[in-house]
This record gives C-alpha cells, structure tokens and sequence, in this order.
C-alpha cells in the first residue's frame, strides 16, 4: 500500500511541474489567452510557474507537503475563479465553451487532490 501511496503522490505531482514549465516556455500564449483575467501579465504568469513547481516538487519530495499542497488547492480556487468562470460566462461558441467547462472540472479535480493529500499529510514536514 504504501508504494501505490508513492506512486500517486509522484504522479500527482509531476504535471504540476510540467504546468509550471510551460508557464516559462508559452509566456506569451498565456498573456495572450488571458490577457484580461491575469494582472502584471508575463509576471504574474511566470510567478505562477513557480509556484506549481514548487509544489510539485514539495509533493515529490515529502517535504512541507500539508502546506504546498493547500496553498495549492487555494492556487487552483483562484484559477478557477479568476480564468474559468470568466471564461465560461463569457464564451458564445459551443466547443470553446465545451472546453472552458472541461479544463474548470480538471481544475476542480486537481483542487480536491490537493486537499486530500494535505488532509493525509503529516505536520512534522
């Protein structure tokens, strides 16, 4: 059981790196895309890079877990409720509003792992 604990956790963990990554690689199709729902633009998008790599990596590594992987869950409540909710309010076209509602639910999804997994974190780390 507990190498499918580990298993998880790394699996979890490991697209939020790569989700931090490309917030470094695609800085301008993320100030493009967002342009209106992200304040200080390519600054606030490379600092959110750095934050999902953080927790990813603190999720890897066991190390401050309760509190990466909580401050994660708020990160995600603010993407939700800054990016997907404007954008689902705002899309007219069916298949941009098909995948608004999509990545809103993974976001959802995302935030209810990290929860859980600062639920089931020790307070030692």
């Amino acid at each position: 059981m507990k190498n499918l604990n580990t298993i998880g956790r790394i699996l979890y963990a490991l697209p939020f790196i790569f989700f931090g990554i490309t917030h470094f690689i695609n800085v301008d199709w993320y100030d493009s895309t967002y342009t209106s729902f992200i304040p200080l633009g390519p600054f606030t998008i490379m600092l959110t890079g750095i934050l999902l790599i953080a927790a990813g990596l603190s999720i890897i590594t066991k190390k401050y877990v309760k509190l990466s992987a909580t401050l994660l869950a708020i990160l995600l409540l603010i993407f939700i409720l800054t990016i997907h909710i404007p954008h689902l309010l705002g899309e007219t076209d069916d298949t941009h509003l098909m995948m608004s509602t999509m990545l809103m639910v993974k976001d959802i999804s995302l935030m209810g792992g990290s929860l859980m997994i600062a639920g089931m974190a020790s307070d030692k780390k």
